[in-house]
C-alpha cells in the first residue's frame, strides 16, 4: 500500500518507520531540510530504542523514504496519515494550525480517491475541520479517520509493532476496510481494533491520558499524606495496586508528570470542556496537582540544607521527564532546576540521553557532566529526577566520597531508605520515612 506521513516527529517517524516494517511503501514528509537530510543519513532527532535500526533496515530497502516535498507525498498516497505537531496556545487549547495547513496541501494535490488520517493529538471536532479544509480544493473522492497513537516513549516501536489495541473511529466502509487491512499485521495476537464514530475516537486519547494522568497526581497527593503520618507509600501502593479494579501501573510516586501528553492532553481537555462551559473538577485539581508537585524536590532540598540554597552546588541525576527518552516537555528537572538557579544555587546534570535537549533549552545557566559521577563532584547534594537503569545501583561509597554534604534528594524511591541511613546518608525521599519501625519498636522508643 503507498502510505505518505506528513510530519517527521516522535510520532509521525515511529508510524511511518513501523508501517514500512510490515511491507509498505511509507513516504515521511516534513519541510525542514535539516531533519529530513539527516534521517536519509539515519540520523534521528529524537532518542527512541530501536527506531533507528528500523529506519535504517527499510531505507536500505527501499520502502521508507523521506522528503520535503509535499506536493509529491500528497500525490502519491492512497493513505495519508497527518503527524505533525499540535503544541499547545497559551490558553491550553490544542493549536491546529499546521493540522489545517496540511488538510490544505492534500485537497490542492491529491491525485486520487485517499483516506486521510488524522494521527495527532487533536480536539474533538478536528476530521469535521480537516474535510472542511480539503474540501474547497478536492477533486476526488476522500474518506476521514481518526487514529489516535497510545505510544509511550521509551516502547514507542513496541507500542506500536504489538498495541494493546488499535482505535479507528471512521465516515465510511471504505476507511474502515483499508485501515482494517493496514494493521491487520500488528493484532495478530488477537488484540483488539476497536471502529467507532471519529469524535469519539477523538475523545478516547484525551480521555486516556486524563485517566492515567489522575492517577499519577492522586498517587503523589497520597504520598505526600503518608510522609506526613507516618506511612509507607511503597507499602500503599502495593496494597491497593493488588485490587483487580485498580491494578498496579501508573501508582509510582514521583515529583509529577511531564512529557509530550500528559500536560498538554489534560489542559486540552480542560479546554475543551470550558467552550461549552463545563468545569472539569477532577482534571483541573489533577494540573494543580502536578504544578505543586514539580516544587517538591526543591523543598525537601531546603530543608535537607537549612532553608537556604544561596551558594549552594546541586548534582542532579535526570533531565528526561521519565528513562528511556530524551524528551524534556515539561520536565520536572525543568522545575527543580529553575528554582534552583533563582535561589542562587549552581547545578552540573547528568543524563544518559537528554544532554544535548538540555544543552539547547537550558544554555549554559548550567554545568553538563559527562557521567554520573562527575555530576556529583564538591556538590552540596545530589537529586535523583529520573529514574533511568543507570542509577538504581550505583557505587555509594563513591557517591559519599563525592559530595561534599552526603545528602540525597530521590525523587522516585530507587533507594532503600535504611540501607542508605546505614550508609550516613542524609536521605530524603517521596512518601515514605526514612526508617521504618514495627508498633513494638516504636513503643520501646518511646519508653
Amino acid at each position: 500500500m503507498n502510505i505518505s506521513v506528513i510530519g517527521t516527529g516522535y510520532v509521525g517517524l515511529v508510524v511511518g518507520a513501523c508501517l514500512a516494517e510490515t511491507g509498505n511503501d511509507v513516504i515521511c514528509a516534513d519541510v525542514m531540510a535539516s531533519k529530513i537530510d539527516n534521517l536519509k543519513m539515519n540520523i534521528l532527532p529524537i532518542y527512541e530504542p530501536g527506531l533507528e535500526d528500523l529506519v535504517a533496515r527499510n531505507q536500505q530497502d527501499g520502502r521508507l523514504t523521506f522528503t520535503t516535498d509535499i506536493a509529491a507525498a500528497v500525490a502519491s498516497a492512497s493513505v495519508l496519515f497527518i503527524a505533525v505537531g499540535t503544541p499547545p496556545d497559551e490558553d491550553g487549547s490544542a493549536d491546529l494550525q499546521h493540522v489545517l495547513a496540511v488538510a490544505r496541501l492534500i485537497g490542492r494535490h491529491m491525485t486520487r480517491e485517499l483516506v486521510v488520517v488524522t494521527k495527532s493529538t487533536v480536539p474533538v471536532g478536528t476530521a469535521g475541520k480537516v474535510a472542511a479544509e480539503i474540501v474547497r480544493e478536492a477533486r476526488f473522492a476522500f474518506h476521514m479517520c481518526s487514529n489516535p497513537e497510545f505510544l509511550k516513549e521509551g516502547a514507542a516501536v513496541d507500542d506500536f509493532m504489538k498495541p494493546d489495541r488499535v482505535v479507528l473511529g471512521v465516515d465510511s466502509d471504505q476507511a474502515r476496510d483499508v485501515m482494517g487491512e493496514i494493521y491487520a499485521p500488528f493484532v495478530r495476537t488477537g488484540k483488539p481494533v476497536i471502529f467507532m464514530d471519529i469524535a469519539s475516537a477523538e475523545m478516547t486519547k484525551y480521555a486516556a491520558n486524563g485517566m492515567l494522568a489522575t492517577r499519577i497526581s492522586f498517587m503523589n497527593e497520597v504520598a505526600n499524606l503518608c510522609e506526613m503520618v507516618g506511612a509507607n507509600v511503597d507499602m500503599v501502593r502495593r496494597g491497593i495496586g493488588s485490587d483487580s479494579r485498580i491494578g498496579s501501573s501508573f501508582l509510582f510516586p514521583g515529583p509529577g508528570y511531564g512529557g509530550s501528553c500528559f500536560p498538554k492532553d489534560v489542559k486540552a481537555l480542560i479546554r475543551t470542556a470550558g467552550e461549552i462551559d463545563l468545569n472539569l473538577l477532577v482534571l483541573a485539581a489533577v494540573e494543580k496537582v502536578n504544578e505543586r508537585q514539580k516544587l517538591l524536590l526543591a523543598e525537601k532540598l531546603r530543608g535537607a540544607l537549612a532553608g537556604d540554597l544561596g551558594g549552594t552546588h546541586i548534582a542532579v541525576w535526570g533531565l528526561a521527564f521519565k528513562p528511556q527518552t530524551d524528551d524534556m516537555r515539561d520536565a520536572p528537572s525543568l522545575t527543580l532546576i529553575e528554582e534552583l538557579l533563582r535561589a542562587g544555587a549552581t547545578v552540573c546534570a547528568h543524563d544518559p540521553a537528554a544532554m544535548n535537549e538540555a544543552r539547547h533549552k537550558l544554555g549554559d545557566t548550567i554545568t553538563f557532566a559527562e557521567t554520573n559521577y562527575e555530576a556529583l563532584e564538591g556538590a552540596d547534594a545530589l537529586v535523583v529526577v529520573t529514574d533511568w537503569n543507570e542509577y538504581r545501583h550505583p557505587d555509594f561509597e563513591r557517591v559519599k566520597a563525592a559530595l561534599s554534604q552526603p545528602i540525597i534528594i530521590d525523587g522516585r524511591n530507587l533507594y532503600d531508605p535504611e540501607k542508605m541511613r546505614e550508609l550516613g546518608f542524609g536521605y530524603y525521599s517521596i512518601g515514605r520515612t526514612a526508617v521504618e519501625h514495627t508498633p513494638a519498636e516504636r513503643v520501646r522508643e518511646i519508653a
